[in-house]
């Protein structure tokens, strides 16, 4: 299952789950000739009673058929930790981070039968500042779904859809990114619905092998504002015409809430006016049976758990979670502090080479993939890092900042344990602690909550 709705009627799309071919290796090259073990897709290999343990290695194999020839899209929802693809023997992309998704297109694919190899790397190594161990486990495999599209040379890249509240009328603010991976200069139409509007985007030249950016600010009537108690969603059609011709050559539906998030007067406020009290638990993707791989069902009852127990709130700890877990979040009301992908890093940690550029990927993956949901009120980097040192709060304002110009719809934070040496909470807009009492110390936890109010204003 991809996500809980259709987004294609147009692209046609092919989930390739089911069993893949697997084997361990020792080296990325030469790929392996033979595959002795097969593994369901998406899973962790530590399902598998000769993986219990593995960490390493290993390639993941799988015939496709292409029933016309032309051009095609991989998405990888979420490969841990570090993926190679190739496409018939040729190295195609590589991707570092487990909990993000990512694309690849390959022009000029004929048709008939091709096969997809998929060397995937859950080892700590050096060149990783972000994969280390944890307090929570880091499991090896294809963990969420992989997509085959496709898709015209000429095609819809991503779109990203704003809610905008000017006195008490909702606009939407509409990007389209558009990508030409021929070698013509091609003119397309753009044009668009949302709830009972219809609106034309403009046409655009789109130069070979280049990508443009469409926007516009739509007006919508009546609109039923998404609250957790009535999460109304509405489904925004994008589709690209061929100008010369009038040909329909693609189409992409994103999903929206209509809601506001601000933080005034020392409290989160939802749609201008209602206070939030958030109530909720920190989630891990980790099962018994399942590993990082959790199915439907699971995720399903997980927020069936937290409903009944009260919680109207989940974080994502501690890093971007999966899709269909953020559709059903949506759909049922609940409030999601995403995070990205680093916990507990020491400032030396946090000075490794790499640190900035792999921040720098995840955060962009996480925003430019998850902007739409409604259900996230809030975007969190950096839990429990060196917040308390001029080094590291130079490196929490630069993320803060790169996601703040990518999104300044929503609040930012961090959780800090770092307590009145924290150097940091001037640059979010929500102070958020991690507090410990009954379980690392024994500190009395009303005492300590009047302590944590003076710490954000000392």
């Amino acid at each position: 299952m991809i996500r809980t709705f259709d987004q294609h009627t147009i692209r046609q799309i092919k989930e390739l789950s089911g069993l893949w071919e697997f084997q361990p290796i020792k080296k990325v090259q030469p790929l392996p000739e033979e595959y002795n073990y097969q593994l369901p897709v998406p899973s962790c290999w530590e399902m598998h009673p000769d993986f219990l343990t593995y960490r390493g290695l290993a390639a993941f194999r799988k015939k496709v058929n292409i029933d016309q020839a032309g051009t095609i899209q991989l998405e990888f929802k979420g490969v841990s930790h570090t993926a190679i693809v190739y496409f018939d023997g040729v190295e195609k992309t590589t991707h570092y981070n487990a909990y993000t998704p990512f694309k690849v297109v390959i022009p000029n694919v004929s048709k008939g039968e091709h096969e997809v190899v998929v060397v995937v790397d859950n080892r700590f190594i050096e060149n990783s500042s972000l994969h280390i161990p944890n307090d929570y486990y880091t499991y090896g495999g294809i963990i969420r779904p992989v997509v085959l599209e496709e898709v015209s040379e000429v095609f819809i890249n991503r779109i990203e859809c704003i809610p905008i509240k000017e006195q008490d009328q909702w606009f939407l603010d509409v990007s389209v990114w558009i990508q030409n991976i021929s070698a013509y200069q091609r003119k397309v139409l753009v044009k668009g619905s949302v709830a009972s509007r219809t609106f034309d985007m403009d046409s655009v030249q789109v130069d070979p092998t280049r990508e443009v950016i469409l926007k516009s600010r739509i007006f919508i009537e009546n609109v039923v504002e998404w609250t957790p108690s009535q999460p109304t969603l509405y489904h925004v059609t994008i589709q690209l015409v061929e100008a010369d011709n009038d040909d329909m050559i693609d189409d992409q539906v994103e999903r929206v809430g209509f809601r506001t998030i601000t933080t005034e007067n020392e409290a989160i406020q939802l749609n201008g006016g209602e206070k939030v009290l958030i109530k909720g638990f920190n989630r891990h993707e980790d099962h018994p049976t399942v590993g990082a791989s959790i199915p439907f069902s699971l995720i399903v009852k997980d927020l069936e758990l937290i409903r009944d127990m009260g919680g109207n709130a989940i974080r994502t700890s501690h890093y971007p979670n999966d899709e269909l877990f953020l559709d059903l979040c949506d759909e049922m009301g609940f409030l999601v502090w995403e995070e990205n992908h680093a916990r507990g890093l020491s400032l030396e940690r946090m000075q490794h080479p790499l640190f900035r550029e792999q921040c720098e990927q995840v955060n962009k993956e996480m925003v430019e993939n998850h902007i739409n949901h409604p259900s996230i009120i809030m975007w969190g980097i950096l839990n429990e890092c060196a917040s308390n040192t001029e080094e590291g709060r130079e490196m929490y304002k630069e993320q803060l900042e790169q996601i703040r110009a990518m999104d300044q719809s929503r609040p930012l934070t961090f959780a800090s344990h770092q307590r009145d040496k924290e150097l940091c909470f001037d640059l979010v807009d929500i102070v958020s602690f991690n507090l410990y009492p009954g379980w690392y110390t024994d500190e009395n936890p009303s005492e300590l909550a009047d302590q944590a109010r003076r710490w954000q204003i000392s």
